[in-house]
């Protein structure tokens, strides 16, 4: 059974299947980064130690489940990328582990004055699905005062020091932004690293992980994007565009001169390059150019059940979520023969063992790739939708258009530039909220 709260030795050591079982490696550590508003440690990912001896990071959203045995994986695909710690970031068992640090808890009020040692981190998923460190295994730093084997465990809000002691952290003014940005929306992070100079922006840029700094990307103008991306290392490129949705990637790259366009696209494996060169045959301004080419998709054979399961997938945008296309195999866009949808509120008011195959919405209308912003708006208006599919003349499912997707092409090039009349700029102080 999957567990969401482990300490991390005993997660070292155990072996990482992809989901279909096959074996890619196992546990050595755990990256961690220790975050400067004392807040407790975010978990970023597993250094999974190869047949070859070769150690790689697996982002710790790629984790789908956890248990005495083994740590499975939502995907066989992983980046070969060397183990490369970034400033912040630290091993948890290469350099946090063995630590000495000060405790606070009232329960050892007796040793206040004495330094303990690390000897453990307690993990704990939340609800967010991210997953942080909040507690500390400790003993007595001098062993003449403890009894043999004698370890307290302790929440992180009462161990200091660790700070200092385990981590090489970025300069002041990088990481008072750090501090800043954590914990911001996406695109309220990206208005931050807006306004900042080119250089101190390209600082926290490599100071962030790769998953959040692609989702900041996303949310930043294409130029400022490409400004960016130009001055990354290519591994780190790859990993940056590979995490970023692939409409993104072909509205960043689309504005590029065609020589740097493919520069970047062969940067990217091949599965994930070529959904972005799907979408870039098309014109930016149809449905085509507009839509993404990852929807919710399954077959007609999928239970309610499974169907929520996907759609509760936090990665996953409300708009996309609103709607589960349905086609023959395969699923991978272009998909065999469009079946039809099933709309969200349907699915929630079906048992969970019905086929969505008896569900099916056969008479809402389809979205062509060379439809126009205009016909798009119209159809979003006409049949109350946020999200539309989008299917060639074949009947495959290429995509489907969200209402994202149309607001940043009707909306002004220079939208995220300027501010609505009225609105107040986000206090960065206060953390942005969410």
């Amino acid at each position: 059974m999957s567990v969401s709260k482990v300490f991390i030795a005993r997660l070292v050591g155990l072996a990482v299947l992809g989901p279909d079982g096959e074996s890619i490696g196992r546990v050595r550590d755990v990256v961690i980064a220790i975050r400067l508003s004392g807040l407790p440690p975010r978990v970023l990912g597993l250094a999974v130690e190869l047949t070859t001896r070769r150690r790689i990071f697996v982002p710790i959203l790629r984790v789908t489940g956890v248990d005495s045995h083994k740590v499975t994986l939502n995907t066989g695909t992983i980046s070969m990328r060397k183990l490369d710690l970034r400033p912040g970031e630290a091993l948890a068992v290469g350099q946090v582990m063995d630590s000495r640090v000060r405790v606070t808890d009232p329960d050892l009020a007796d040793w206040a004055d004495e330094d303990f040692t690390v000897v453990d981190l307690g993990i704990e998923q939340g609800r967010t699905r991210d997953w942080l460190v909040t507690r500390v295994a400790v003993r007595p730093s001098r062993l003449r005062l403890a009894r043999r084997g004698e370890i307290h465990v302790v929440d992180w809000a009462h161990v200091h020091g660790l700070t200092q002691t385990a981590l090489n952290l970025p300069g002041q003014g990088v990481a008072a932004i750090m501090m800043q940005l954590d914990g911001m929306r996406p695109a309220d992070a990206a208005n931050v690293l807006r306004e900042l100079p080119p250089k101190r922006r390209e600082e926290i840029a490599a100071a962030l992980d790769e998953e959040r700094l692609a989702d900041i990307l996303q949310e930043l103008p294409s130029d400022d994007a490409q400004s960016l991306i130009a001055v990354m290392g290519t591994g780190r490129a790859r990993n940056v565009l590979g995490a970023m949705e692939p409409d993104d990637v072909a509205d960043l790259v689309g504005e590029l001169p065609p020589g740097e366009a493919e520069r970047l696209l062969s940067l990217m494996a091949p599965e994930e390059s070529e959904p972005v060169r799907r979408l870039l045959v098309h014109s930016p301004d149809t449905a085509g150019g507009m839509m993404t080419p990852e929807p919710l998709i399954v077959t007609a054979a999928t239970t309610v059940s499974e169907a929520l399961a996907r759609a509760r997938d936090p990665e996953i945008t409300p708009a996309a979520a609103s709607i589960v296309f349905v086609v023959r195999p395969p699923t991978q866009t272009p998909t065999g023969k469009y079946l039809g949808c099933v709309h969200l509120q349907v699915l929630l008011r079906n048992p969970p063992a019905t086929l969505v195959g008896d569900l099916l919405d056969t008479d809402l209308g389809h979205l062509r790739p060379e439809d126009s912003v205009e016909t798009v708006t119209r159809y979003f208006a006409t049949y109350n939708l946020v999200c539309g599919p989008v299917v060639d003349e074949d009947g495959h499912l290429l995509g489907a258009v969200s209402v994202d997707d149309l607001l940043d092409e009707i909306l002004p090039d220079d939208w995220r530039e300027t501010e609505p009349e009225g609105d107040e700029p986000i206090n960065v102080a206060a953390g942005g909220g969410r």
